[in-house]
């Protein structure tokens, strides 16, 4: 009994782990990123993203409360509409957030590359044009493998770890918004007309919402949703660690947003405008740059600690959901095993970083990857919210601890918003974001046909609206407008317009596909048999 309560995770250490994860390289990078792409107007692309996260939230906070097991965002669209979507959103949710390991990695070292004293000059050679070069990439793998050695041998050592980390995690991004603003603020930064606050237009007030990272800062709510089987008192926990996790990220992320626009130097500004800032350690450059040198030093240090913190996390969390994509029954079983003692799913950890380092190797460079992450998570996300409302209908009896009354409005609006933010991502990362998810197709082919529980005819029945939705979005990235460079045939706002009204009939396409006789229901009918709503 002792050592099975030495496994939970309180609500504390599960709150810290998803802080943990959610302040990590985005705050490093990702003002700067949308402060280049919309100007002051980022302040608003912020705010944007935290309502977009909030509202997919809302729909897991339901489903992960009512099913509360390890990996669950592998395994709520399996239930509610079988093998092949519950495979394309698993595969899609896997590919966001295995890519995280390196992004993390990535941001270390790009700090690194930009260490001003002259005993660290060997470390100025880890970036090339804006890319890391192969002596940085050997750097980048060894920082992967210490975030996977931290979760390998124990649950308690990882969450013993994130609470510290989390603490400085915190403290940084504080100390850095009080002393900027104090210390070199410039009104006059924000603009004095709408023309000056939105230099780029309202376009890019949303563009910057996707590929300046910070859909990809608010991802790491569902670092909570994923340990829901190893949180104490779930129930009511999952609720409240995700609410308060994303709450206190987004006030940090819109404060870090403004003192950054207001620190930028007037002169530097009307020389080279937003869209000529070009930082490679944007909040250490400001602090050399105000005078504030051992500011610049804790930057740098923090450089290490952030993405120290959500690297460690997020391979908690990929490799649960890995393991968890097992149950599917459409990868390896291997992958699932977990080790006797802690529960970890080692192979899955060390599949992981075999995978995340084959990307970085590829993608080189931090925003090309926050890109890809936002648009695989957005993609997987789109599930959620008709997963939600099909799982009411298949099953209203469920013990539902978090039943919000206005989940009918939310989750459309949920789904219309993702789907616009996998448009901001612009063509043609939408495209390429889809050609990986399908590149995992014949692995599904190769184990339904193995497992032949369910007709082709009918996975396709409950499918086909997120295929064909798939090729709708894919289609609008190219012929939108030059904002997100599109062909222009369908210029701005009129491509927005488009997109919400199609969402929503994909939206109500897809509540009407669910599978009544899903083969993974009667293990969902169990999760929530040991449900307890009031304890």
């Amino acid at each position: 009994m002792l050592q099975t309560k030495s496994k939970k995770i309180t609500l504390f250490s599960a709150t810290m782990l998803a802080i943990s994860s959610l302040i990590g390289s985005g705050w490093l990078f990702g003002a700067s990123e949308a402060a280049a792409t919309a100007g002051p107007a980022a302040i608003i692309s912020w705010i944007v993203g935290a309502i977009i996260m909030g509202l997919i939230a809302a729909n897991y906070v339901e489903l992960g409360v009512m099913l509360p097991e390890s990996g669950g965002m592998s395994r709520y669209a399996q239930y509610s509409h079988g093998p092949l979507l519950g495979f394309i959103a698993a595969w899609a949710n896997w590919v966001s957030l295995v890519a995280i390991i390196p992004i993390e990695a990535v941001a270390a070292v790009q700090y690194m590359s930009s260490w001003p004293w002259k005993w660290a000059n060997w470390t100025n050679n880890f970036m090339v044009n804006g890319h890391i070069s192969t002596k940085g990439l050997w750097v980048v793998f060894l920082f992967m493998l210490i975030f996977t050695l931290l979760n390998f041998w124990s649950v308690e050592l990882m969450t013993k770890f994130t609470n510290f980390i989390s603490i400085f995690k915190l403290g940084m991004p504080l100390l850095t918004i009080v002393l900027l603003i104090c210390s070199s603020f410039h009104p006059a930064n924000f603009g004095n007309s709408i023309h000056t606050f939105m230099p780029n237009g309202t376009s890019a007030i949303f563009e910057a919402t996707t590929i300046s990272g910070i859909i990809f800062s608010y991802n790491a709510f569902q670092t909570i949703i994923n340990i829901g089987g190893e949180i104490t008192n779930p129930q009511k926990n999952i609720f409240r660690g995700i609410i308060i996790s994303l709450t206190i990220a987004a006030v940090i992320y819109i404060l870090l947003q403004v003192a950054f626009i207001g620190a930028i130097e007037p002169g530097t500004l009307a020389k080279d405008g937003w869209q000529g800032l070009n930082f490679n350690s944007p909040f250490a450059d400001l602090a050399i740059m105000v005078g504030m040198y051992w500011l610049a030093v804790l930057l740098y240090l923090d450089a290490f600690v952030s993405p120290f913190g959500t690297g460690v996390s997020f391979v908690a969390t990929s490799g649960r959901t890995l393991a968890a994509m097992t149950l599917n029954r459409h990868i390896p079983k291997w992958l699932g095993k977990t080790d006797g003692i802690y529960g970890n799913p080692r192979l899955a950890y060390v599949t992981n970083l075999v995978i995340g380092a084959l990307l970085v190797t590829i993608f080189r460079d931090w925003s090309v990857l926050a890109s890809v992450i936002s648009t695989a998570t957005l993609i997987a996300y789109l599930t959620g919210p008709v997963t939600a409302v099909s799982m009411r209908q298949l099953r209203p009896h469920y013990r539902r601890p978090v039943k919000s009354k206005l989940l009918p409005a939310i989750a459309p609006l949920a789904f219309i918003l993702a789907s616009l933010a996998i448009y901001w991502a612009m063509w043609p990362t939408t495209v390429e974001v889809i050609g990986v998810i399908i590149i995992g197709l014949p692995i599904y082919i190769y184990y339904d046909y193995k497992n032949g529980r369910t007709t082709i005819k009918q996975q396709l029945k409950s499918s086909s609206w997120m295929i064909v939705y798939l090729i709708f979005i894919s289609i609008m990235s190219y012929i939108g407008s030059a904002g997100f460079k599109g062909q222009n045939y369908l210029p701005y706002p009129w491509d927005f317009v488009v997109i919400i009204m199609v969402s929503y009939l994909f939206y109500r396409w897809g509540i009407n596909s669910k599978m009544l006789n899903s083969p993974d229901l009667p293990m969902a009918d169990k999760i929530n048999a040991k449900v307890k709503i009031d304890e």
